[in-house]
């Protein structure tokens, strides 16, 4: 199938991913999502996958968040990323793109699934609107969505705009949540590279409350970039 395809059902996607199944990516993946239900199929036939199936209609994308196998998801979440990649922010699909990945969220929980779509799908959308639902998000009692308000942040701070990319941060910095801590740290990074002035005030006030994985991702590369 190509990119302009008729997309098919969640079923059809469903049926592909256990044709497309590896038993050594099998192996790979459990290492690192053993909770999860896996099939075994590699990331880039995934996301391949995903770009065929980008205009599928939401309902069907829905179903496959909320299907118990690893791989459906990333497809899912995969979709609504190409979707949001093809779609001006201001355009119904990407209201619809964005409510459903918030209303669904509680399917997208591995790290992976919230950086493969938070930034476009929510950091995008929210760009020029009110940022209050990251702030939601961020004083959450599930540490995936305190992740996605972070994780969507990123498109924010690419805009320039560090504000409301600071208060998250600084919201989050107490969290006690690895996968917080650790695209907090991304964050910080990324904000050093539009104004690093302003993220060493941020640092010095608050170099107490800096959690040694958020402060080495923060540092990550920064020598060389």
């Amino acid at each position: 199938m190509t990119p302009d395809a008729s997309p098919g059902s969640a079923a059809d996607v469903l049926l592909r991913l256990h044709e497309l199944a590896d038993p050594a990516e099998f192996d790979k993946i459990v290492k690192r999502v053993s909770r999860e239900q896996v099939i075994g199929v590699r990331m880039k036939r995934l996301f391949d996958l995903a770009n065929e199936q980008a205009s599928m209609d939401l309902d069907e994308v829905r179903l496959l968040l909320r299907s118990p196998w690893y791989e459906a998801r990333v497809v899912a979440v995969s979709i609504l990323d190409a979707r949001a990649r093809r779609s001006p922010a201001t355009t119904d699909d990407r209201s619809a793109i964005y409510e459903l990945f918030l209303a669904e969220h509680r399917h997208i929980d591995t790290w992976d699934l919230v950086d493969r779509a938070a930034p476009r799908v929510v950091g995008d959308y929210l760009l020029h609107r009110s940022r209050a639902p990251l702030f939601d998000l961020a004083r959450s009692g599930d540490p995936w969505e305190r992740r996605t308000a972070i994780t969507a942040a990123f498109w924010i701070i690419r805009s320039g705009d560090l504000d409301d990319p600071l208060a998250l941060a600084d919201l989050l910095l107490d969290d006690d949540e690895h996968f917080v801590q650790t695209s907090v740290g991304t964050a910080l990074r990324e904000i050093r590279r539009i104004d690093a002035a302003r993220l060493d005030e941020f640092v010095s006030r608050n170099a107490g409350r800096i959690r040694p994985a958020t402060r080495r991702l923060m540092a990550d590369r920064a020598a060389s970039s």
